[in-house]
């Protein structure tokens, strides 16, 4: 599989404003990958995230240095609705991507604008309904729906576009726990069953541990390491200079150590079966 996204040398600064949100931005994210994008807020992750899909610069305007280029087509040149065609975006509140009647016209807004055959817009809803299980929910109005659902039914109406790239931008900040598992499941699948390219903005280190391939951090606007998830999360320096909370199983192994236990920083688990293994050794039988 070949590169999807590239970024190169990309800077930003939005209208009226004269420091740079973002700087010297250079990444390539593979075909396929998960990759999450973490750091404090006010890195620039959700600036990033309107960058991909050219919602920066097309309609914030503002100043751009460098290009980012999204299965060939560069997010300068290209209009917002071609760029619709390759990457889909999520909003943070679901609520503010919602607004029609029924889920099923929630789901077919965005295609019917494509002026698709109505046969293949029923394909379309369908499947993505099947995608985060929100089978007969069709008749049901979104703003009934739970934290959990809301956010599903709207990765729906981006899915029934059928784009190669998902953007989520703190899909999960609004939800329980109950629904952050919803959401999150629902990736996981966008990426294992159908080969989706994945990029989500999120504070959540436990998932990101389990399903991401890569993690881009973020600070001051520029990025500050791009690598595995154990990789990072292993970096007790790093998380504590960017502002990320490490793993709860991470910061276990941290604080064992401080009672005299002699973990390996390189060992140190970023997974609830690795930590688990940890403890049995070290209890040995006890």
């Amino acid at each position: 599989m070949g590169t999807i996204i590239e970024a190169k040398e990309f800077s930003y600064t939005y209208p009226r404003r004269e420091n740079q949100v973002l700087r010297n931005i250079n990444f390539k994210v593979q075909e396929g990958e998960f990759i999450a994008i973490m750091g404090r807020n006010g890195a620039g992750k959700s600036t990033l995230s309107q960058a991909l899909d050219g919602v920066i610069p097309h309609l914030h305007g503002g100043t751009v240095w460098g290009d980012i280029v999204v299965d060939g087509l560069n997010t300068q040149t290209a209009s917002v609705a071609d760029l619709a065609q390759k990457i889909g975006i999520v909003l943070e509140d679901p609520e503010a991507q919602l607004f029609t009647t029924r889920v099923d016209d929630e789901m077919a807004f965005g295609i019917e604008n494509l002026c698709l055959p109505r046969e293949e817009i029923i394909e379309r809803i369908t499947w993505a309904t099947k995608v985060v299980r929100l089978e007969g929910y069709w008749d049901r109005e979104p703003t009934a729906l739970s934290g959990g659902q809301k956010q599903r039914c709207a990765i729906a109406a981006t899915l029934a576009m059928k784009p190669k790239i998902m953007v989520l931008d703190e899909p999960t900040s609004q939800l329980d726990p109950i629904g952050t598992y919803e959401v999150f499941d629902v990736i996981r699948s966008l990426k294992e069953e159908y080969g989706m390219t994945i990029l989500i903005t999120t504070h959540k280190s436990e998932h990101i541990a389990e399903y991401a391939d890569r993690v881009m951090v973020l600070e001051n606007g520029q990025i500050e390491a791009f690598d595995t998830p154990q990789v990072i999360f292993r970096n007790a320096e790093l998380l504590s200079h960017v502002a990320v909370r490490p793993p709860q199983v991470s910061s276990l192994a941290a604080y064992l150590n401080s009672y005299g236990q002699n973990i390996p920083r390189n060992e140190f688990p970023i997974l609830l079966d690795e930590a688990e293994q940890m403890v049995r050794k070290l209890i040995g039988g006890k």
